[in-house]
């Protein structure tokens, strides 16, 4: 018995992505260039890096099916993958995309099966570990996508904005406060 298969992966999935849409959203566009450090990804390149990575493993589990990533041609897809990124400039096209491919992956994930999820992928001789499942990594995609939203947030309070997430607990605690003091002044 299993308590987190397709359906679940795709929810969970879809949150994360919801998220970082509306981190993009919170977000002004004339702070999508803002860069944390000489070297690191704008937030701009941040968002656009979020919405290609899956590509690879859409790649490999869904178009290749490979059983195996021993053969694929890394640099040739990392390269397609890099030109991806630089794709779209507006940040309306970056939470386009984000929408749209987050959409994607859920959809394509909701209709996996148990079996498909179970299907073990081999690593070249030498990686640790040898075999990973494919549930493995496609919690990875969630997993990437939370590490990057993280940094995000961490941009959001450098520029000024208060994330979304704080506010909604934020709001939560002043609703508690309110009622507790409303039952004081009934009491």
């Amino acid at each position: 018995m299993t308590y987190y298969g397709p359906k679940e992966l795709a929810a969970s999935f879809r949150t994360v992505r919801n998220n970082t849409i509306t981190v993009a959203q919170d977000i002004p566009e004339d702070k999508y260039s803002f860069q944390t450090a000489p070297g690191a990804r704008t937030v701009a390149q941040t968002l656009r890096h979020i919405a290609a990575a899956p590509r690879l493993a859409l790649q490999i589990h869904r178009a290749e099916r490979r059983r195996t990533i021993e053969g694929f041609d890394f640099p040739s897809f990392m390269a397609s993958s890099i030109a991806a990124e630089q794709a779209d400039t507006s940040k309306a096209q970056i939470v386009e995309t984000l929408r749209t491919s987050g959409d994607d992956i859920a959809d394509w994930l909701g209709g996996l099966t148990d079996d498909f999820l179970a299907e073990e992928v081999s690593f070249p001789q030498g990686m640790m570990p040898p075999t990973k499942t494919r549930f493995e990594m496609l919690l990875g995609l969630k997993e990437h996508e939370m590490h990057h939203r993280a940094q995000l947030m961490m941009i959001e309070r450098m520029v000024g904005v208060v994330p979304h997430l704080t506010r909604q607990m934020q709001e939560r605690i002043a609703a508690m406060q309110a009622q507790a003091q409303a039952g004081k002044a009934g009491a």
